[in-house]
């Protein structure tokens, strides 16, 4: 094996670990925002009861989008470019989310947006430059 190999191997490993961490903790935090109350949530992110329940659910939605995305395009090998377009995803919902904490005056939460933002950075850039995957081949059946 060479180098180059050794090194696209590292990065198509690296790049899942952190794909397969990050899909766990956006479909998690999806769950809470959709099946926990708001009084419940409230205790754990307290911006969750201060603002219209709307919101909290449309967040739960992108990252249950973001958190499937992130993982099965990629698995299945169909359409794997979508993984990138989850990954871009989690960027700019990490910058609104960091945008609407500072809004509010709670810039010292913002370190765990800032670090999703950088992961799904990585992301990105790794699967469409360092360890892309391809499509699967379809089979016929002629």
């Amino acid at each position: 094996m060479t180098n180059q190999q050794q090194a696209s191997k590292a990065w198509h490993i690296a790049l899942w670990i952190i794909q397969v961490l990050m899909a766990a903790s956006f479909i998690w935090a999806a769950y809470m925002k959709l099946f926990q109350p708001i009084e419940k949530l409230s205790a754990m992110w307290p911006w969750t009861g201060q603002v219209n329940s709307t919101l909290v659910r449309g967040t739960a939605i992108a990252d249950l989008l973001i958190g499937v995305g992130l993982i099965l395009p990629t698995a299945l090998r169909i359409q794997p470019r979508l993984t990138i377009v989850a990954a871009i995803g989690a960027v700019i919902l990490m910058i609104c989310a960091s945008i609407f904490h500072i809004a509010r005056g709670e810039a010292a939460v913002i370190a765990v947006n800032i670090i999703n933002a950088l992961l799904a950075v990585m992301i990105a850039w790794g699967r469409y430059k360092k360890a892309p995957i391809s499509v699967k081949k379809s089979s016929t059946f002629l």
